[in-house]
């Protein structure tokens, strides 16, 4: 799968990079909210501060650590991936609540 022009296309990048942080960004998000206290999950606000916190630092710690290397159309994705598994983690945790 990495041979040739394949990671350099936008299709290679999303399928060896941005789709397997997807995946892992979700259930990371939906722990942090599980493990989030039952007192204090009550309030919007505070609960989605509990699920984004972990996906979101662990980005920040990536951004870091790579920050001569980034390009705004690597970063541009890599957030929104970010974003887009942080949602589906929170609405993991909201519909197990509801069930």
């Amino acid at each position: 799968m990495a041979t040739g022009p394949r990671p350099a296309a936008f299709g290679g990048r999303l399928l060896l990079t941005h789709l397997p942080k997807a995946l892992f960004v979700a259930p990371a998000a939906w722990a942090a909210a599980r493990i989030h206290r039952e007192p204090y999950r009550a309030p919007t606000p505070r609960r989605l501060t509990a699920s984004f916190a972990v996906p979101v630092v662990a980005q920040l710690l990536n951004m870091t650590v790579q920050w001569e290397e980034l390009a705004a159309e690597g970063l541009l994705p890599s957030n929104a991936v970010l974003v887009v598994g942080c949602v589906a983690g929170y609405a993991g945790d909201r519909l197990q609540d509801e069930a």
